[in-house]
């Protein structure tokens, strides 16, 4: 293609985040195609970047109900106040790929988010919570547990308990939320998420097919299937953006902006110029990271600061007050689904990707 231009328990007898029974071991060979008609409920993963829309339009184009998939967004500043992560235009833009295809989203999150669990000091971990189909937004955990302190960053690291946003704000949450509703129970289902082998060494080794973690063959009273799929690990970026230019879907708008990777806004790994161009268009999304660098003690890279980072690179020069600015409000209010001959290859890619390695 040539691109254009430019719930076995009583009511409030929850588990935590997941079960602490051992998952078991099936093979599969790297390149198997689930049945996908065979799933009674498909999750795809909607983080907002083109890998989690690909994944979704993969599931389309590959035969899956549309009946059966919901879509699924882990809020990670959570909803309790916090904004210091994410981009603003995220919840917006997804709640809007959802509507553009009739989908239900749910969303989940770690309460009080990443925040709070980087400023937890002798505190148990938060509870998480998480919409259900009915309407309710339930919650579990954080009653129990070690007490425990934090003061720091998520850390640049593959181990995610270093790095333990992956784990506390998006893993995490997803197993609590199916772990604690029944109607998994019984069921077969489908979790679909979109890490790809040519981010990372790290993510090279996942398996495209396998059991989730949450998955409990095994015939016991809370018995649930549940596959985790992997449907573009073995795709390159260009193939990643002719799937959404095939369905004429509008990037996120960080995209625009000259951003190559879109997971959060102020990310751990963030690049120089990724940094310097949040510091001249958002300084007041900027300045918390760095006052908080001076508050633990220790930076993000452990090296230099954010700042002194943000000094080593030169903003995008796709970013502008109309670009950045989409990507700083809060409403998404455009066309998801462009008219023919709109759409165009967003400035950011083929860029940095300034992702786990």
């Amino acid at each position: 293609m040539t691109f254009t231009s430019s719930a076995g328990l009583g009511r409030g007898q929850m588990e935590l985040a997941f079960d602490p029974a051992p998952i078991p071991v099936v093979e599969h060979p790297p390149e198997i195609q689930p049945d996908l008609s065979s799933y009674d409920a498909i999750v795809v993963a909607a983080s907002g970047g083109k890998d989690s829309v690909s994944c979704l339009l993969a599931c389309i184009e590959n035969g899956a109900p549309l009946e059966r998939i919901e879509l699924w967004h882990h809020d990670v500043d959570g909803r309790e106040g916090s904004a210091l992560f994410d981009w603003p235009v995220t919840r917006s833009y997804v709640s809007a790929l959802a509507k553009a295809f009739d989908l239900p989203l749910y969303f989940s999150w770690k309460q009080g988010g990443l925040e709070r669990e980087m400023l937890r000091e002798n505190a148990r971990t938060a509870p998480i919570s998480f919409q259900t189909p009915e309407g309710e937004i339930r919650s579990v955990g954080g009653v129990s547990g070690k007490l425990g302190t934090r003061l720091q960053f998520p850390q640049v690291s593959a181990d995610l308990t270093t790095r333990f946003c992956s784990a506390y704000a998006k893993i995490d949450v997803s197993s609590a939320a199916i772990c604690n509703q029944d109607r998994f129970l019984g069921k077969k289902t489908l979790f679909v998420t979109g890490e790809r082998a040519q981010e990372s060494s790290a993510r090279a080794r996942y398996k495209t097919f396998e059991p989730h973690r949450t998955d409990r063959r095994d015939g016991t009273r809370r018995n649930r299937h549940v596959d985790h799929w992997r449907p573009i690990h073995g795709w390159d970026e260009r193939q990643v953006w002719e799937i959404i230019e095939r369905h004429r879907v509008a990037p996120h708008p960080a995209y625009d902006a000259g951003f190559g990777r879109v997971s959060c806004m102020n990310c751990i790994f963030a690049s120089p110029a990724q940094l310097s161009t949040i510091l001249k268009f958002a300084p007041h999304k900027f300045m918390p990271i760095a006052n908080y660098e001076k508050q633990f003690g220790k930076t993000i890279h452990r090296t230099l600061t954010v700042l002194e980072r943000a000094a080593k690179g030169t903003p995008y020069e796709a970013a502008n007050e109309y670009t950045m600015g989409r990507c700083l409000s809060e409403h998404f209010d455009e066309p998801i689904i462009l008219e023919p001959g709109q759409w165009r290859l967003p400035a950011g890619a083929f860029g940095e990707n300034a992702g786990p390695t």
